[in-house]
């Protein structure tokens, strides 16, 4: 296993490497993580959301079910290599806090990774799921429904808070997957505390790029402006701080100091 140096060294490569792709290659790697996230929503869609007997007589056990299909997303990104704007919120924080590389990078590369993850993500709500009517039949589409209704429901104060601990549970995910290494180690390390945060309800912006505009697509009575306005611009700015605060600048911080 790699140690928390190691793991900061490591993350400081990655995010050089990053820094340096070229605007197509960026943009095609973050439509593959939108997609990949997506298909984690879908396959928790089909399982949990297809349980409304277990949600009715045991919500905690169901909630866990929806969580621990969830995390397939993440582990195609980390294992096959994708560009998601939640991780990439950590990943250049250790090397801006020592200067290795200047924010106008990150910016940069958050700006066309949070695009490419939309269209990934709406992509496959649209193509993949709405046009082959996976979910248009109950129980699947009352939950897809309830999913999103649930998601707009709150203040912008609450999917903030939300999206501070979605994220820093998803970076921890990948953290833990750079310390590990080898594949059963990482699905491992990344499966555990992204099946926590989604059994928790916590916010996280890429995956509600394909749970709302589905159910919108799904007859859902939620505008795409409600979407934006009450969940994903408080929960994207949550995602920035759990992953950049938490984990990128903390453990950069801790462990990230020259010799």
């Amino acid at each position: 296993m790699n140690t928390p140096k190691e793991v900061i060294e490591i993350v400081g490569k990655i995010a050089e490497t990053k820094g340096n792709y070229k605007v197509r290659k960026t943009l095609i790697l973050a439509f593959l993580a939108g997609a990949y996230i997506a298909f984690g929503g879908l396959l928790a869609i089909i399982v949990g959301g297809g349980s409304p007997g277990i949600a009715a007589s045991n919500p905690g056990i169901a909630k866990f079910i929806f969580g621990a299909m969830f995390p397939l997303g993440l582990i195609l990104v980390v294992i096959v290599g994708a560009e998601l704007f939640t991780g990439n919120n950590a990943y250049f924080m250790p090397n801006v806090i020592h200067k290795k590389q200047r924010i106008f990078t990150v910016l940069k590369n958050w700006g066309l990774v949070y695009v490419g993850n939309f269209i990934g993500a709406v992509f496959v709500a649209y193509v993949i799921t709405h046009l082959t009517h996976i979910v248009s039949s109950a129980p699947f589409v009352d939950s897809v429904h309830q999913i999103a209704i649930g998601k707009t429901s709150h203040t912008f104060l609450v999917t903030f808070l939300k999206g501070i601990g979605a994220n820093w549970l998803v970076c921890l995910a990948v953290w833990q997957g750079m310390a590990a290494k080898d594949t059963a180690g990482k699905i491992v390390a990344i499966w555990f505390p992204v099946m926590a945060f989604v059994a928790m309800g916590l916010e996280h912006s890429i995956a509600n790029m394909y749970f709302i505009p589905l159910a919108i697509f799904e007859g859902a009575d939620i505008s795409w402006t409600t979407f934006i306005m009450k969940n994903l611009i408080p929960a994207t700015l949550g995602n920035i701080v759990g992953g950049a605060l938490f984990v990128g600048m903390l453990y950069g911080y801790l462990f990230g100091k020259e010799k």
